[in-house]
């Protein structure tokens, strides 16, 4: 803020607050005349997006906890209740429920972002920790949320994925008892689920808010990945990237409203519309679309599977060996500005790792798209081997070709490549 004059404000009633609590100064420093790269994408806009859906996603969270029956006899009654009785109930729910997907997809492209710019590297490397901690928070809630309206995968979901626990050597069993409040799935674990589902959002907000101002600290990347050398670079956060930002905002609204007025549905499962019975299990369990690919790394450790009997069998068993390579995925992205042993940040000047990139991108698309197959060939094979590029890309590829790899020229700016560009375009308009 240093570096920013005081603001004059013309409301005198904003100018007294100020006087006493600089709250409006603070927002005109980080949020009106904060200096912005100027040449960054429409990619940049995800992380408003992400904010922009996590504040939807409280305010009709608590607006839909006020209707909702935390009771395994009548949370299913009342969630149906919500979508045909409450005034605008239907509209709220589908608002959360579609909510949740929007918010995995923002934030997916957004980390892809990071990954393929390398804004994961010094400075930012706590920055990309926060990063990684939310994505953790955001699937512990979505998977909370998910068992709330207590339908057959619901109950299912929350019976297998609870039972991982058990594999943890000595603990395992008091763990999962503690999870479940009980001795199985039942009431103690759906009020304890919604309890943390309601509280958990809030600690998101809290770590979105830490994410927010280590960005402001080290200042915001660019798809060159090089530094701002001076004014010339950069102009101010308003009106230029509210402008642009709205414009995502329009577009990404669209989206949104066309899925929660049009294919409300399209993707749950329909099995959750079948109120849980712990008599009958379904015949293919899977969780929401946006865990299948951590899902199908979990799955794809079998005791028949020759890397795990060649080893780790001597080591531990098959579902420990799952559980560890599913929250193994999430640490290896947290300790990527490690791994990563180039200087070069942005892809756009690394001509191999971009392909590694696109690789990994592609193999993430591919567990997911396995994990929501049956656990049966060819799918657990092609889970497999794409459970070891995954982690042979992160671990031993990513740093090999950091040291191998020649970089092109960096330009000298960010306004070198604009000013290039306008250079090419007017000759080209002369001839």
């Amino acid at each position: 803020m240093s570096s920013h004059s005081a603001p004059s404000f013309k409301n005198p009633v904003v100018r007294w607050v100020d006087s006493r609590l600089p709250v409006f100064s603070y927002m005109h420093a980080e949020y009106g005349t904060f200096p912005m790269p100027k040449n960054l994408n429409y990619f940049w806009n995800f992380g408003a997006l992400a904010m922009v859906v996590l504040i939807t996603m409280i305010l009709t969270g608590i607006m839909l906890a006020m209707q909702y029956t935390a009771h395994t006899e009548h949370a299913f009654d009342s969630v149906e209740r919500i979508m045909r009785d409450v005034n605008f109930g239907w509209l709220l729910r589908y608002i959360h429920m579609n909510g949740a997907s929007m918010f995995f997809i923002v934030v997916y492209v957004h980390i892809f972002r990071g990954y393929y710019y390398g804004s994961y590297k010094q400075p930012r490397e706590l920055l990309w920790i926060l990063g990684v901690v939310i994505l953790v928070l955001m699937m512990g809630t979505a998977f909370m949320g998910y068992v709330l309206p207590w339908g057959q995968m619901s109950f299912w979901g929350a019976t297998v994925i609870t039972n991982l626990f058990s594999a943890i050597p000595l603990v395992g069993e008091n763990i999962v008892t503690w999870l479940w409040g009980g001795f199985s799935v039942d009431n103690p674990t759906l009020n304890r689920f919604f309890a943390l589902h309601y509280l958990f959002p809030f600690l998101i907000l809290g770590v979105v808010i830490l994410h927010v101002v280590a960005l402001h600290v080290t200042k915001s990347n660019n798809p060159d990945g090089i530094d701002v050398r001076g004014p010339q670079d950069t102009v101010p956060f308003h009106p230029y990237f509210t402008a642009k930002d709205s414009v995502g905002l329009g577009v990404f609204l669209l989206i949104f409203a066309f899925f929660v007025f049009f294919a409300p549905n399209y993707m749950g499962h329909p099995d959750n519309y079948i109120e849980a019975n712990p008599l009958v299990t379904p015949a293919h369990i899977v969780p929401e679309w946006y865990f299948l690919p951590f899902y199908a790394i979990l799955r794809s450790f079998t005791d028949d599977w020759w890397f795990f009997s060649w080893f780790l069998s001597w080591l531990m068993t098959a579902k420990l060996a799952g559980v560890l390579a599913m929250f193994g995925s999430l640490i290896v992205l947290a300790v990527l500005p490690w791994l990563d042993t180039s200087k070069v940040r942005s892809n756009r000047y690394r001509p191999i790792h971009k392909w590694l990139v696109i690789a990994v991108l592609i193999d993430f698309v591919i567990l997911g798209w396995v994990g929501g197959k049956p656990a049966e060939e060819p799918y657990v094979s092609i889970a497999q081997w794409s459970t070891l590029f995954y982690f042979f890309a992160f671990i031993v590829l990513t740093p090999i070709i950091g040291w191998i790899e020649r970089p092109r020229p960096l330009p000298a700016s960010i306004s070198e490549p604009v000013l290039k560009g306008g250079a090419t375009t007017a000759k080209m308009e002369k001839s």
